[in-house]
């Protein structure tokens, strides 16, 4: 059985008649990566920051580790790991001072301190940046800097809130990959915050959408795919080697199948939409009627479909 992390209930936060955040229920399992995907001003931060007891929810509460971020912030504080938007340092000390000066605030002797420091920056890839002042960083190695001081307090949860804006490309692809990596090897439970469908989708093991306040769902790209598109969750497409000369017998044979939905013919293609998989059996059905296949293509939806479908969703239910 999962254990429940962060476990936030009827979470609300109000400022004059707006609810910035509207009864969010959510529960994130230990060691799971789950990102929050929204867009700006959807009350990612404002949510972020009544889990961590920075502000006071008008209703509801956040529970982290065990503990209520209303009534126990410090506790809260010595488990959990904050890594905001943009990283500030001093940045006329070396990116070793920085984390050793960080560490020694939380109680750390300075031999500790720079043990420790040594060690997260190894992990982050900065070990040849030891020694370089913060001022010369770039704003990736910046951010890597920003994830060794989240890490030098050997949290258990890391809450990050759009960690790779401004980074270029390459850089995001490989601090995203950092972050799955550190995840994995130390059993950390991360909460990414980000308006990146991309960025979100390659690492997380489950999303949250998060419109104007509110959690419209959760779930893994697959369960939040089934809810959205269950009439046509699937989708196969059939090229053959000639035009499609279906006939109608073989026709509603096809459409016989469990879960085929319908079927459309387009040149010497065959569009056949499914509420569940059913590739292989399609596939044999075309060449025990002898229909020459040139190639297959199984559509699967993605964060971007699910996205854009929700926000469909909304603006017809306004």
């Amino acid at each position: 059985m999962k254990t429940s992390i962060i476990e936030l209930q009827g979470l609300t936060k109000r400022y004059g008649s707006i609810n910035v955040v509207d009864h969010l229920n959510l529960s994130i399992h230990k060691g799971e990566i789950f990102g929050l995907l929204g867009p700006n001003g959807a009350g990612k931060t404002t949510t972020i920051l009544m889990m961590l007891g920075l502000i006071e929810p008008t209703s509801g509460f956040a529970k982290v580790c065990g503990y209520n971020s209303t009534s126990s912030p410090i506790d809260i504080k010595s488990k959990v790991g904050y890594m905001p938007d943009s990283v500030g340092f001093y940045d006329t000390m070396t990116g070793l001072e920085n984390l050793m000066y960080i560490a020694q605030l939380n109680g750390l002797s300075r031999l500790e301190a720079e043990k420790s420091a040594i060690k997260v920056m190894k992990m982050v890839g900065l070990e040849n940046d030891l020694n370089t002042k913060t001022g010369a960083y770039s704003r990736g190695m910046k951010q890597r800097l920003g994830l060794a001081d989240v890490l030098i307090k050997e949290p258990e949860v890391i809450i990050m809130d759009e960690p790779t804006l401004g980074i270029d490309p390459s850089g995001v692809k490989d601090f995203l990959k950092l972050i799955k990596t550190l995840s994995r090897q130390h059993g950390l439970t991360v909460l990414l915050s980000s308006h990146h469908l991309n960025q979100v989708q390659k690492i997380c093991d489950r999303v949250g959408i998060f419109v104007k306040g509110k959690l419209l769902a959760q779930g893994n790209i697959e369960q939040l795919s089934e809810q959205l598109f269950s009439q046509t969750s699937h989708q196969v497409s059939i090229t053959l080697n000639e035009p499609i000369s279906l006939t109608q017998k073989d026709e509603e044979e096809l459409m016989q199948l469990a879960s085929v939905e319908n079927i459309a013919k387009e040149g010497n293609q065959l569009h056949i939409n499914c509420n569940k998989i059913l590739t292989p059996d399609i596939v044999r059905f075309m060449v025990e009627k002898n229909y020459n296949i040139f190639g297959v293509h199984q559509k699967t939806y993605g964060l971007e479909d699910i996205y854009q479908k929700y926000f469909e969703n909304q603006h017809l239910n306004v």
